[in-house]
């Protein structure tokens, strides 16, 4: 069933998260209005990195930069033999980011669960539309399951954040063109995903006073990212996860924010799925859209719930395997 929980805190974490969220509260909103503010943000994050440097190296790891087709990757491996493979989807808005900003969510499971992660350095809707960064994660994800020699055989995990969350999901919607592929994906890790594009009731209300997301401005930057499109035509899986056929998707584990603008879509998409497999949602108190990155207790302790959730789904499956 696809019910969803209330994650237990502790008052001393509700505490460290409330007093963060006074922080948030100052912060300016994400807000993308037109395609200079997403390549400013962009060419800054792209600098940060640089001068941040490689943090695997100091972990003893690599990343492999590869192509498949068109699409870049990024392939961080462990440091011995991989008992499965994560395929990363990182977030921000379809319109900022890169394989890399994920670095190091993915050390943590590499780390922690013994496995490679494949990170998509997909196309952002800056210059390319939704449907072509579509393509790209389809294509990366083919590849994974289809064509890639080296983790041939091992149990696959697709995990995806805020908008990663929303392509893991068409994502897995899309392989349904190949059940043979579908099937070897073991489990989905989704955090506070975008589930239906015309905004789910909790978007379309979100006011002023939302943190870290411009509230009010959120329907209309998903009109922004569909140019052209009806509401109807947007509700149209994959693009709007929420109204597809979920038959045949592996179990998933889900989070979501209490005071996030996508409550509902967490919400809603945990209920639809949960018919046909088996998921767990968790819902977290006091925290906003991107609770994951908070430096709070919350934010590690769910961190770590997923990691363990992963390794027993690799485990669960190399079992039967065996």
């Amino acid at each position: 069933m696809g019910t969803h929980t209330l994650w237990p805190a502790e008052e001393h974490e509700l505490a460290q998260m409330q007093r963060f969220n006074q922080k948030l509260a100052w912060m300016p909103r994400f807000r993308i209005r037109n395609r200079v503010t997403p390549r400013v943000i962009q060419a800054l994050l792209r600098s940060g990195q640089m001068v941040a440097g490689n943090k695997l190296l100091k972990h003893g790891l690599q990343a492999e930069s590869r192509r498949v087709g068109s699409v870049p990757l990024r392939i961080i491996r462990p440091k011995g033999k991989a008992k499965g493979v994560v395929l990363d989807i990182h977030g921000g808005g379809w319109v900022i980011g890169n394989a890399q900003m994920d670095d190091d969510l993915n050390l943590g499971m590499v780390q922690a669960c013994g496995v490679a992660v494949v990170s998509v350095d997909y196309r952002l809707a800056v210059n390319t539309p939704v449907e072509g960064i579509l393509e790209d994660c389809l294509a990366a994800a083919r590849w994974l399951l289809a064509d890639c020699e080296e983790f041939a055989g091992l149990p696959v995990i697709v995990v995806g954040e805020s908008a990663g969350g929303h392509l893991a999901a068409a994502t897995l919607l899309a392989l349904k063109q190949w059940p043979e592929l579908l099937a070897r994906v073991s489990g989905a890790v989704l955090y506070y995903g975008v589930y239906d594009l015309t905004g789910t009731p909790s978007v379309r209300t979100a006011g002023r006073d939302t943190l870290l997301l411009d509230g009010p401005g959120m329907v209309e930057a998903l009109r922004l990212l569909t140019p052209g499109l009806s509401d109807e035509q947007r509700r149209q899986p994959p693009l709007s996860p929420l109204f597809g056929d979920l038959t045949g998707l592996p179990p998933a584990l889900m989070f979501v924010g209490e005071l996030d603008p996508l409550l509902d879509d967490t919400l809603q998409m945990a209920e639809r799925w949960g018919m046909v497999a088996q998921v767990e949602a968790h819902l977290l108190p006091e925290s906003a859209h991107g609770f994951i990155h908070f430096p709070v207790a919350m934010a590690d302790d769910v961190l770590a719930y997923s990691r363990r959730w992963i390794s027993a789904r690799i485990q669960s499956v190399l079992a039967c395997s065996g």
